[in-house]
């Protein structure tokens, strides 16, 4: 009910707000109504959807859309017709939606199929059979471990999809040179995160102090969150976007050219594949071993050790792919 109000009241702000044309003040809204949602999640005892709501939402997705203002802001727009026919298209498949939506059970029934039978299981098998105290990560990384690494997919494939859009729109623009992905020469020092947020904060020095404080808590944080994702709230998915926010905020205050020396994009780029790679290769590994697609039992002489292992490994894989898409498109807005 409070995040009811809550959309409804920064809704009408929103709106408000776009009517005066200020698109960037809008962002900001979202990523502080974002920061708020992450909240009212720890109050609901979510707190693994929490990180990734603070970090993707309040931050990584608000940088993102403000690089995106910040590409489209001087290009000239076409006078076009009012698009009745995608609109209309837009509300009969939202109808159409919610009309399917009439026959599911209600939110927290406790005679929904889902508490009768599913809930149940898991709560009472699940620690004797996958030995991990995270009901929620036994259940994403080996109960729906097939599923997990179709989301996974579907990371890298947005992160294709992202790369080709940037880059073949930066081939098209007219006098415009793309720099090599990679080179082991220092790059000059920029003057600013180029066509995105304007100067970077070179000379905030306070900034400069309080990041060098905070960046290395962040970037430990994301691998406490990983590796401990197994006993508490966690996982891959959480640790690869507090990882990548983390070094986004490095690369906001001290330069994309720095950044690119930690982690240049060839790197990076390999590291979106290699995490989906090693998840894909711990199933045909179990495969190999005698067992089915991501049985992680047979990787151990004990099951329940060949778990933790094939969790631990899937996980990593997951966090690599999260990290590396995150921090591709950060290079990719930021030039």
């Amino acid at each position: 009910m409070i995040d009811i109000v809550l959309l409804s009241f920064l809704a009408v702000i929103a709106l408000a707000i776009v009517r005066l044309r200020d698109l960037f003040a809008v962002v900001m809204l979202t990523g502080f109504y974002s920061l708020l949602s992450a909240a009212l999640f720890v109050v609901l005892d979510a707190v693994d959807v929490a990180f990734t709501e603070a970090a993707v939402g309040a931050g990584i997705a608000t940088i993102l859309m403000l690089g995106t203002l910040g590409r489209i802001a001087g290009e000239p727009r076409e006078h076009r017709e009012r698009p009745w026919l995608p609109m209309l298209v837009v509300l009969i498949t939202g109808g159409a939606l919610l009309y399917g939506t009439l026959d599911m059970p209600h939110y927290g029934d406790p005679n929904a199929p889902v508490n009768l039978h599913v809930v149940p299981r898991y709560i009472e098998d699940s620690l004797a059979e996958i030995g991990v105290p995270n009901i929620v990560t036994s259940v994403l990384a080996s109960y729906r471990g097939y599923d997990t690494l179709g989301e996974t997919t579907v990371i890298l494939t947005a992160a294709i999809g992202v790369m080709g859009l940037l880059q073949g729109r930066r081939r098209k623009t007219p006098g415009s040179k793309a720099p090599p992905a990679s080179s082991n020469k220092r790059p000059r020092r920029a003057s600013g995160v180029t066509g995105m947020l304007g100067n970077t904060m070179q000379h905030h020095l306070i900034l400069h102090v309080i990041a060098k404080l905070l960046v290395p808590f962040i970037l430990l944080f994301a691998l406490y969150v990983q590796f401990h994702g197994d006993f508490g709230p966690g996982g891959g998915f959480q640790a690869g976007v507090i990882f990548a926010a983390g070094f986004i905020l490095y690369g906001l205050i001290f330069g994309v050219n720095d950044a690119g020396l930690v982690a240049s994009p060839a790197t990076v780029r390999l590291l979106i594949a290699a995490g989906l790679l090693l998840y894909a290769g711990v199933g045909v590994a179990t495969m190999l071993l005698g067992g089915q697609f991501l049985d992680y039992s047979v990787l151990s002489t004990e099951p329940i050790k060949g778990q933790h292992l094939g969790i631990m490994l899937i996980e990593f894989g997951v966090g690599t792919t999260v990290a590396a898409t995150m921090v591709r498109l950060f290079y990719l807005f930021s030039r």
